[in-house]
């Protein structure tokens, strides 16, 4: 009970705009959980191969790659909310249009547009939900926010997989797959409503005696220390991202192809992973609380490698399915912790920028691995092709949380964030 008492308390401390962004997230997340959970099954429907299905996981990630920056700097220097706002209401029509139309080269072209677009809403939720709270909030809000769109896809993913099989019974495997697709993208579409009701403070506007003291605040230059942190913990995301590359994305036709599970056996095993991240996630704190947020994320990364070698070699359906289950919770459970780490640590005008560089390379590691992983798949069969590739991702995964360890338990990481403390000290003085 002091458990749950003090996440109702944590609850109902958050600001309005907290709570309104959670009810936008959560029905965006819902309507993306339908959606993802049966889109690569849509294009093997289409007669397309695994290669295609690779390629379209290739080309979204690469675009919200390559688009994450920009908006990520579009996004402090305009508003938050009418980035998010933009964003979604693309996004929530080119996943229409990806449920609408066969042509491989307008699936492509939408796949693209979709990661582009997604990149807007992405750069922007973190950095509101940063400005929106307290430092002391922060861990728990950034658990909620996890946890709920976890949560969130948990429900989409069992709408999206029960769905399809129930349409089946009326209609043809393809026509049932696109009336949920198109399902999907309405629900995300209704996300965006409680956007529209978010009140956003004015941008602040320096005092000429604060430019006066700190003048270079104003420069990218005399930033150095948050550029310093930035790139530190986009390594660490890179290495996690090429290994999450090469599986994640082919979850569900990993589960189809070695074991040969239905699609609502498949939307169950996924939403059961989901369900166990979003509850890790709520416990993320508790382990902070312990050991510290640093050793809190490698001890919750490490644990997740013994389950993910499970998965990677059995050959009995429900050992895959547990294994995956703890692998996803205790991966992902360190998510938050990491977020809080970097928000609490760069410059306010820069946490839309720090948000959009971890994404990036993340993404980007989807986009380099995604047609790698499928290239191992086809090349080496339904088992050997996936062991191998998920054993990769044991390796990528150990070598990013060695890396984290060692570069943020470092006096340099220390003397980093004592500078940036400062001047964040200097800046509220002033």
């Amino acid at each position: 009970m002091a458990f749950i008492n003090e996440w109702v308390n944590q609850y109902k401390g958050y600001h309005r705009n907290v709570k309104l962004a959670q009810l936008a997230n959560i029905l965006a997340q819902i309507g993306m959980g339908v959606f993802l959970v049966i889109y690569n099954f849509y294009v093997r429907e289409l007669g397309y191969s695994e290669q295609t299905n690779g390629e379209i996981i290739a080309f979204t990630s690469l675009a919200t790659a390559i688009v994450l920056i920009p908006a990520g700097i579009m996004s402090d220097r305009t508003s938050r909310k009418k980035v998010m706002i933009f964003g979604s209401i693309l996004v929530a029509l080119t996943l229409l249009f990806r449920g609408v139309f066969q042509d491989e080269s307008l699936l492509l072209l939408f796949a693209f547009l979709t990661g582009a677009f997604m990149a807007f809403v992405q750069v922007s939720i973190v950095p509101w939900l940063a400005e929106n709270s307290t430092a002391k909030q922060r861990v728990h809000l950034f658990s909620f926010h996890f946890a709920v769109m976890t949560g969130a896809n948990v429900i989409g993913n069992l709408i999206g997989g029960g769905l399809t099989d129930l349409l089946s019974l009326f209609t043809t495997e393809l026509l049932a797959i696109r009336w949920t697709l198109i399902f999907g993208s309405a629900i995300f579409m209704a996300g965006i409503i409680p956007l529209f009701f978010l009140k956003e403070a004015p941008k602040e506007k320096k005092s000429p005696s604060v430019k006066k003291r700190l003048p270079a605040l104003h420069t990218w230059k005399e930033k150095k220390n948050s550029l310093i942190l930035i790139g530190l913990f986009a390594f660490a995301q890179l290495l996690i991202g090429f290994g999450a590359g090469l599986v994640i994305p082919y979850l569900n036709l990993y589960f189809a192809d070695r074991f040969e599970a239905s699609t609502s056996m498949v939307g169950l095993i996924i939403s059961g992973g989901q369900a166990a991240t979003a509850v890790a996630m709520f416990i993320g704190p508790l382990v902070v609380k312990r050991v510290g947020e640093v050793r809190a994320v490698v001890f919750l990364q490490l644990a997740s490698l013994p389950f993910l070698l499970l998965t990677a070699y059995t050959q009995q359906l429900w050992l895959a399915a547990l294994g995956f289950l703890f692998r996803q919770a205790l991966m992902n459970a360190g998510n938050p912790i990491q977020t809080s780490l970097i928000m609490s640590r760069v410059d306010n005008e820069m946490k839309g920028l720090a948000n959009s560089v971890n994404q990036m390379v993340f993404q980007l590691g989807w986009a380099v691995m995604g047609p790698v992983s499928t290239g191992i798949v086809i090349h080496y069969g339904a088992y050997w092709g996936y062991a191998t590739v998920f054993t990769i991702t044991a390796g990528l995964y150990l070598i990013g949380s060695v890396y984290f360890f060692i570069m943020f338990r470092s006096k340099f990481f220390e003397k980093l964030t004592v500078s940036q403390t400062k001047v964040e000290a200097s800046k509220t003085a002033g």
